[in-house]
């Protein structure tokens, strides 16, 4: 496997610094807004954008959440054995919130698809956007575009975007897979 590393350490501080004050910029003090953190890897970076939030807006309670979506993805039977879900731990209604969903990468679009339709379980929002740290924008099976963009990346089907968190014991590390040719 070849390696390419797309994002790193500081970079990815400075991308979720960006991404945060995009935020503020269209949600203001989030007396209104919410975050989402997609499960299983959308809740790491949920999380680093609501500490940084925090920090930016001066400790001011900014809401957050985290969806497990198993059961509402189309390929769910398709996999062998037992499907694991995770749990949900969203403590709030969204209706007639402003919801920001927050996965880490957007390849085909089908998991932000069963994201929304899990999101409906806890109320209908006023507006649903969507933020990723990684777009893989040639891959799209569904029309679904991000509204808050880390970092672009074109790549082939075949290759593989792997995110790695500090909070889960690596290094804050973007990197892009490929087979040797």
């Amino acid at each position: 496997m070849q390696k390419k590393t797309l994002l790193d350490g500081q970079k990815i501080q400075i991308t979720i610094k960006r991404l945060c004050h995009q935020l503020i910029e269209n949600h203001d003090d989030f007396a209104n807004t919410v975050l989402i953190g997609i499960q299983p890897r959308g809740i790491f970076l949920a999380d680093r954008i609501q500490q940084e939030l925090q920090i930016i807006l001066k400790n001011k309670k900014i809401l957050k959440g985290n969806l497990d979506i198993t059961f509402f993805r189309d390929d769910f039977r398709r996999k062998d054995g037992l499907v694991t879900a995770s749990s949900n731990s969203i403590d709030f209604i969204i209706e007639g919130k402003k919801v920001i969903l927050i996965d880490d990468v957007l390849w085909t679009g089908r998991t932000i698809r069963a994201a929304l339709d899990a999101l409906l379980a806890y109320g209908r929002p006023e507006k649903v956007e969507l933020l990723v740290l990684i777009d893989r924008r040639f891959s799209r099976h569904l029309p679904i575009e991000p509204d808050y963009i880390g970092h672009k990346v074109d790549s082939l089907n075949s290759q593989q975007v792997k995110v790695t968190w500090a909070s889960e014991g690596a290094e804050d590390k973007v990197i892009l897979l490929s087979e040797k040719q």
